[in-house]
């Protein structure tokens, strides 16, 4: 079992910055890659970063390509996620999952392959 728990949300202007946490308990942290996912009330959770277990390979999403850095700290159990340039449609609740590989070249925006989630963390970017 994993526990996930993400901090680090809050209101900021837009072109403002945020960075996210999630601190992991449970499982080795460093077995397998973290992801996080957003959403915005009444649509569907959206692939937003992934990172592998060593943290050598992270994909992006092109929304965020660019903007956002995903980062990890396994002797700290913690994935930061780095949001610089931040727009009105960043906004929504952000939540960090934990994969059952490693690492994955593909799917990786895929709900289903993320077995462990968060509870969330919102984000507001005013304009």
């Amino acid at each position: 079992q994993v526990q996930l728990v993400e901090s680090g949300g809050g209101l900021v202007q837009a072109g403002g910055s945020l960075r996210l946490s999630c601190a992991a308990s449970g499982r080795t942290f460093s077995s397998y890659a973290m992801g996080w996912f957003r959403q915005v009330p009444g649509k569907e959770r959206e692939f937003v970063a992934v990172i592998s277990w060593s943290g050598g390979r992270t994909y992006y999403a092109d929304s965020v390509k660019g903007r956002f850095t995903i980062s990890r700290d396994n002797a700290k159990n913690t994935v930061y996620l780095q949001m610089n340039s931040l727009k009105p449609e960043d906004s929504a609740d952000y939540y960090c999952a934990a994969d059952h590989l490693p690492y994955r070249s593909s799917n990786y925006d895929l709900l289903r392959e993320y077995v462990y989630w968060g509870q969330g963390t919102q984000v507001t970017v005013s304009s």
